[in-house]
């Protein structure tokens, strides 16, 4: 008697999987917060600020034209010859160098101490306060040009009753000269060497040096 075979495969029921979906995750939108929003726009701001008083310090120092002629901020003819020069830094009155002529008309130290004073030194010092060259007039806020809060301030007596006030901001961008301030009013742009000059006298007050005697050995007897 034949016997029927059923396969296994036969009798099993495929069953099907059920398809697996990828999961892509929604796009999410940055989100900032007004802070960071306040931060950026300072940031903009300050480089904006930066960039312009760039700009117009260099505009102060190029576009204006130069005299043809040298123009000084002193002259002997009109101000007098210097009696008296003060120098006072931003540090502030301790810092202090002023020299000025006695009653022998001779130049002596009276700050920051009182003290005979270097004849050659001193002299050199007046001489370059004629020598101060103007190279530009400029306008403008004093802010721009450091002299809301000036590097030095130089007062200058003169033998014809003049005083005048001389304040020193920034140097150019060129390093060519100083922005100045004559007597709160006037801007300009002076030369570079001649200011560097007179404020040597801050830096190294012009004390006479005397040599110190040479020590004698007595003899014994």
């Amino acid at each position: 008697m034949a016997t029927k075979k059923t396969t296994s495969a036969a009798r099993k029921k495929t069953v099907s999987k059920p398809k697996q979906v990828a999961f892509v995750p929604k796009p999410v939108k940055a989100k900032f917060q007004a802070g960071t929003w306040i931060t950026v726009l300072i940031f903009i701001g300050l480089i904006g600020a930066a960039l312009y008083l760039n700009r117009q310090k260099d505009t102060a120092e190029v576009e204006a034209t130069p005299a043809s002629e040298p123009s000084y901020l002193f002259s002997a003819t009109t101000d007098g010859n210097p009696t008296s020069i003060e120098i006072k830094p931003a540090e502030g009155d301790a810092q202090r160098v002023r020299i000025a002529r006695n009653a022998e008309n001779a130049w002596a130290l009276e700050l920051p101490v009182e003290a005979e004073a270097d004849q050659g030194l001193s002299e050199a010092a007046a001489t370059q306060i004629s020598a101060l060259e103007i190279l530009v007039p400029i306008k403008g806020d004093p802010a721009i040009f450091g002299l809301d809060n000036p590097a030095y301030v130089i007062t200058l007596e003169f033998d014809g009753g003049k005083k005048h006030t001389l304040e020193v901001g920034d140097s150019t961008p060129t390093n060519k000269g100083y922005y100045v301030r004559v007597d709160n009013d006037k801007m300009m742009i002076v030369d570079i060497s001649g200011i560097d000059s007179l404020l040597q006298l801050a830096a190294f007050p012009p004390y006479l040096i005397t040599p110190t005697p040479e020590a004698t050995v007595t003899p014994t007897p």
